[in-house]
Formats: C-alpha cells, structure tokens, sequence
C-alpha cells in the first residue's frame, strides 16, 4: 500500500501545501452506504473510493494539519435504517458526510443532518427533492435525476429514433423520479409514451410486463430502477422480444449488472453519468490506476463521485480554516473550480454540481463502453 500511495499522491488537486500532520484528534467525515443487502456491492465501491481520497489526503498533509478519519455506517438502501445511520454519524462526531447511494435512504439521512446542521455532499443520490427545498448544507458531486431524464428522452428520439416509448420504475424514490422526469421530456420531444408502469422489485421474472410493452408497440423500452432486476428483464426481453430497444437509467450501470445479465445484457445501452474508466481527463486514469492497486479490482460507477465528494469536503475545511458544520458549507458554497477527477466542480446555490455530465454506455464483450455524448454545443457524438 506504501508504494501505491507514494505513486497517486498527486491525483488529488488541494489548493494548500503539504504540511506535518499533527498528533491530535482526528476530523471525522462520515459515509453513509448500503453495506448490507441488495446494494452491498455498490456501497463497498462507494466506501472504498472515500477511504481512497482520505488516505491521499494524509499522506499529503491532512486538512489544517490534522488527519482526515473516515467513519463509514451502513444504511442497507432503507429509509429506517438511514435515519438510524445518520444518527449514529452525528453521535460518531462527524462535522461532514459525504455519500449516499439509494435517494430513499438520503432523504431521512439528510433531514437528521440538517437539523444538526451538517453537510452532505451527495454522491450518487440524484432525486431533486434533496437540493430543491433550499437548505444550505447540502451539496451534490453528481447530477440531478431530472437532468437525466431530458437526456434520455434526447437520446432516444435523435440517436434511436424513436416515436413510442414505454417506461418501467420500480418504484423507489429515485426510479419514480427518474421515470417521471422522462415521461415528461419525451412528451416535450414529440415521443409518445405508450406504456408506463411500475414493477415489483424482487420478482423471479418479468414477462408479462415485457409482453406489455411489446403489446404497446413501443421501440424502446427504458427501464429506471437498479442492476438486479434490470438483469431479469433483460432475459425476459431477450426470450420475448428481442427486436424492442431496450435500455437503463445509471441505477443498472454497474458491473453486477453484467455479471448477473449475461449474454442477455450484451448491447444494453445506459444513461449515466461518466463511468470512471471512461472519463478522458488524467485524474480520472489516475484514480482508477490507485483504485485497482489499493482494492485489486476496477472501481464502481460511484466511487470516483465519492472520492470527489471526500476531496471538496477536504478542501472546503481547509479553505473555512474550520472544523465547524456551518463553516464548512458555507466553504463548499464558495468552492470554485475544483479539479477533480470527475472534471471541474463547484455549485450552484441549490448545491447542485454545475454543468454535471452525462453519457450513454454500452455493454460490449462484457463491459461498459462509450456509445453517445453531447459536445459542448448540444450535438450528439457517437462512440465507437
């Protein structure tokens, strides 16, 4: 590990020089993440590329010359189980947190730090409720869910040519939102939405929702929910009706969804925000190059929001010169021009991340690779 720190030291932009880290109490960022259950897998990615920036940011100096600590809790994706985690952060003495997967679980989280008074940048939580109700302590490194649906709706009526679409959710937080963000750019791009319908998590098979929207005769079918059950659907789709254009939103673009779907999930196009080995920028290659050296494997699709969202947290407790909340969020509001290896960052007054980025993947020979972006002046750029 000595070696690989002393390789990526530089991967992290901090404004401030290197200076001797003291003996004293650490500063505690917390990261709340699914630990358990269904989503384990992601909120491992989520912890690991925060444990990767902390351990960076020490070995650079720290933050006002003391140790960064990280204090993971496991939120297991639920609304229960996230207010009891929050809680625990706040009893830990975290002064920020950085994290989130599930929107469901980050609601209840983030209502238990605002009445502390706490930041929490969020990582991979998109529902836009999170940064619409005008609370000044929360921030996001990644974009909205409503972003995201006007760029799927794009996608699908310039790229697949579209004119029918049907939309599944699965009912959670961020799939409803996600779903209902689409439905309503596709009405505003002339698509016409002819199957809307939200499943059951969990199921063994989805055939007669597939046969629904075959039956609708819908050219795409976009699916909003999470990688377990995008892998069903997809081997119902492939044994039904192979023909209907199937796609995801980012909730499925993970590596489990490749190893779940199989065959069934080659050429599943989906919507996400840059995947970290597919961010053209050198901090980006770096943070993958010391991810897989630390964890011995490629990193998750939210990992390197998290290490971003560790490293503005970082830099905004050295800029307020402060371990306090409050000064710390309003720091992350003064932040500017992060480097990140996600690319530039700062925020908007909501706390959302301006100008946040989105891609169109693909599943290819068994792994995700670039297949459509929008440049700078709104025209799609195809991947090959």
């Amino acid at each position: 590990m000595a070696a690989v720190m002393l390789a990526v030291w530089t991967v992290l932009p901090f404004a401030f020089a290197p200076r001797d880290v003291q003996a004293q109490e650490t500063i505690k960022i917390g990261v709340p993440a699914p630990l358990s259950g269904s989503y384990e897998r992601a909120g491992v990615d989520i912890v690991d590329g925060g444990r990767l920036a902390i351990e960076q940011i020490n070995a650079a100096g720290g933050a006002l010359g003391r140790k960064l600590e990280l204090v993971p809790q496991d939120d297991a994706c639920n609304p229960d189980g996230a207010a009891k985690a929050a809680t625990q952060l706040v009893a830990a003495g975290v002064v920020a947190v950085a994290g989130g997967y599930c929107s469901s679980a980050a609601l209840p989280e983030l209502r238990v730090l605002h009445d502390r008074h706490i930041p929490y940048v969020l990582d991979a939580s998109t529902f836009p409720q999170l940064t619409d109700h005008g609370w000044n302590d929360v921030f996001r490194t990644i974009g909205r869910t409503d972003a995201q649906g006007g760029f799927a709706a794009q996608f699908m009526r310039d790229v697949l040519h579209a004119t029918r679409a049907a939309v599944l959710n699965d009912g959670s937080t961020y799939s409803q939102g996600l779903a209902q963000s689409t439905i309503a750019a596709l009405k505003q791009a002339g698509v016409e939405v002819v199957y809307d319908r939200a499943i059951t998590p969990g199921q063994p098979d989805y055939r007669s929702v597939i046969k629904g929207a075959t039956d609708s005769k819908a050219d795409v079918l976009y699916f909003t929910g999470y990688y377990n059950d995008a892998a069903v659907l997809a081997k119902n789709r492939r044994e039904l009706t192979p023909s209907i254009r199937y796609f995801m939103g980012n909730g499925t673009a993970d590596p489990s969804l490749i190893e779940k779907g199989g065959a069934a999930v080659e050429g599943m196009i989906v919507t996400t925000s840059p995947l970290p080995q597919l961010f053209p920028q050198s901090r980006a290659r770096g943070f993958v190059k010391a991810y897989e050296a630390a964890y011995q494997r490629a990193p998750g699709p939210y990992s390197v929001y998290e290490y971003d969202a560790i490293g503005v947290t970082a830099q905004a407790i050295e800029n307020a010169n402060s371990i306090k909340p409050e000064d710390i969020a309003a720091a992350l509001h003064r932040l500017k021009r992060y480097n990140g290896a996600t690319g530039e960052i700062e925020f908007d007054q909501k706390g959302d991340r301006a100008k946040a980025p989105f891609m169109a993947v693909t599943v290819r020979d068994g792994k995700f690779e670039p297949y459509a972006s929008l440049d700078a002046k709104g025209r799609w750029v195809a991947v090959k």
